[in-house]
């Protein structure tokens, strides 16, 4: 067992001093002040320090084949870089091939995801519609413990889907009380640009952005929240980066219709500048979709952030060193999109957003977990600091800073797009299931530690989804 004494526990609602009190079950069984220690326990000072819900990050790609490579980052190096941040929990992607079987590829994730140190869960992508993708997604929610269910409307001739697609794959999934999470861009735009660009000349990473304006996730996020509205169905869109999102979420919001809007971590802090960089791999290292975008589109994400209107940040952590980024040396469309991130997204939202007032410490804990666990119908079992709760916690130290760097940190990837960046806030221990797996700068982590997490249908939010749907 372990006692955590002495911190300020830090929810998504409140802040108290209290003492947590973790079993060898993996489970938190008592919250309060001054409990007293069982025969044989062991005891963690948390003096001056934040006890939080560990991070979930509800958006990550390890070891995913993608763009003629395979991300750096294993299941096993990229949930050792997690907790190394505080992040104790993640959902990664399911992404079939297109043609191929949706449970067939979730098999093959479980066995690529049985290193893990942390515990893990996954959403399934949609790459196509037929009728065995109509009968797996029944089975993946009935005996896998998947609630969601990806579709991406960019990366034409690989990945996207068409309106049709949708149609038919949100109807389904509202059927099996499932949520969609959608890559809201317009990829026959970019298909266009892209090819554009390219019979002008116009070969290197600057024309990543320029092929993905802003404007094409704006029309891209409005036609899904459209047919979502039109089936009755909640959706989440994934990594909003633009103030034309943001805006058709809000707007949603305001007609009643549940719609989930992420942000990446990267987005609220590095703007499109960095695709001016004389350097070619120092350009390309950023190319990502969606891009960074101008500086202007941050203020409109942190907004939405602390209004509510946005409800989660994510990394999208999809790792791709310099020789695999070097496969676009002559063409822009042929870099590996990805950036990394898992480390460093509680930090930089520390830094940035709470001790710049941004968001409160509440706040911070809302969107780096806990709405992460309601929305994925996991709370309060992730997400809290709760008697029956996960003993998923970071021990949190808000005045201790660090400088990011490649060179030290966890990722296994050669860069870090935080580079250089010295950040307040950081944590001191994390726990994971019950097991102190980072301990100021100690990384001890256990490879297998940890658990597959079986996500439940019909969410609060879904069934009242379906029951406004069915009410004439």
């Amino acid at each position: 067992m372990l006692l955590i004494r002495g911190g300020t526990v830090v929810t998504a609602e409140t802040a108290h001093r209290a003492d947590v009190l973790c079993d060898d079950a993996r489970r938190i069984v008592a919250v309060g002040p001054d409990l007293e220690a069982p025969s044989g326990c062991d005891t963690l000072d948390a003096g001056g320090l934040l006890v939080m819900p560990g991070g979930i990050d509800p958006h990550t790609h390890m070891e995913m084949p993608f763009m003629g490579s395979v991300a750096s980052e294993d299941f096993y190096t990229g949930t050792s870089a997690g907790v190394a941040g505080g992040t104790t929990t993640i959902i990664d992607f399911v992404i079939p091939e297109p043609g191929h079987s949706l449970l067939g590829a979730w098999k093959d994730w479980r066995r690529k995801a049985e290193k893990s140190v942390s515990d893990y869960s996954f959403h399934v992508a949609v790459t196509h519609w037929d009728e065995k993708v109509h009968e797996d997604m029944a089975t993946l929610t009935r005996d896998c413990g998947v609630n969601s269910f990806k579709h991406f409307m960019a990366y034409k001739n690989a990945l996207m889907v068409d309106d049709d697609v949708l149609l038919h794959s949100i109807s389904r999934a509202l059927e099996l009380g499932a949520l969609c999470n959608i890559h809201a861009e317009n990829g026959d735009a970019v298909a266009y640009l892209q090819a554009d660009l390219l019979k002008r000349g116009v070969t290197g990473p600057q024309a990543h952005p320029i092929s993905r304006p802003p404007s094409v996730e704006g029309e891209a996020a409005q036609r899904v929240i459209a047919i979502a509205g039109l089936l009755g169905a909640p959706i989440y869109i994934v990594h909003v980066s633009t103030e034309e999102a943001a805006a058709a979420i809000a707007a949603a919001r305001a007609r009643g219709q549940r719609v989930y809007g992420e942000v990446l971590a990267q987005h609220l802090v590095i703007d499109d500048s960095v695709y001016a960089d004389p350097n070619w791999l120092g350009a390309a290292q950023h190319v990502m979709s969606p891009p960074f975008r101008p500086k202007h589109h941050q203020k409109a994400l942190w907004a939405g952030l602390a209004s509510g209107q946005l409800q989660t940040t994510a990394t999208d952590h999809c790792c791709f060193c310099a020789g695999q980024k070097e496969q676009g040396l002559n063409d822009f469309t042929k870099i590996p999109n990805g950036t990394p991130g898992i480390e460093d997204r509680m930090s930089v939202l520390w830094h940035h957003g709470v001790r710049t007032g941004k968001l409160t410490p509440q706040e911070f804990v809302a969107i780096t977990s806990t709405n992460t666990a309601k929305i994925f119908n996991i709370h309060p079992r992730k997400g809290s600091v709760s008697a029956g709760a996960d003993a998923d916690l970071v021990l949190w130290d808000p005045q201790a800073s660090r400088t990011v760097s490649a060179k030290t940190h966890h990722q296994n990837v050669d860069y870090n797009i935080y580079e250089g960046m010295t950040l307040t806030g950081l944590a001191r221990y994390t726990i994971s299931g019950g097991k102190i797996a980072w301990a100021d700068n100690d990384l001890r982590v256990t490879r297998g530690a940890g658990r597959y997490v079986e996500r439940p249908c019909f969410s609060p939010d879904m069934q009242a989804a379906i029951h406004r749907k069915s009410t004439p």
